[in-house]
């Protein structure tokens, strides 16, 4: 079972009744704005007990099209890097 955005506030709005819809919306657009910036800075990423986002960095490279073999130069692009905390990965696994 995937989390939409939607499912998420929803489940806050339920937990903490006290808040207003509109404010748990826009702590969540706060929230995951902060994280896709720190992400493009080349920051990294900490939710303890959860896990660690980076960005690591692909280098350029050749390649060959399958279809008509044609020799390719791919560009150096950035790419995320996940990795779940130990308690994570046991909870995951042992539950």
């Amino acid at each position: 079972m995937g989390i939409v955005k939607s499912k998420l506030i929803k489940k806050l709005a339920n937990s903490y009744p006290n808040f207003l819809k509109k404010d748990l919306t826009k702590l969540t657009e706060i929230f995951f704005e902060e994280i896709k910036i720190a992400l493009k800075l080349n920051k990294r990423v900490e939710l303890r007990g959860f896990a660690i986002w980076s960005t690591k960095i692909q280098k350029e490279r050749a390649a060959r099209n399958p279809k008509t073999g044609e020799l390719l130069q791919i560009p150096e692009k950035k790419y995320l890097h996940f990795k779940m905390t130990k308690e994570l990965f046991n909870k995951i696994n042992n539950d």
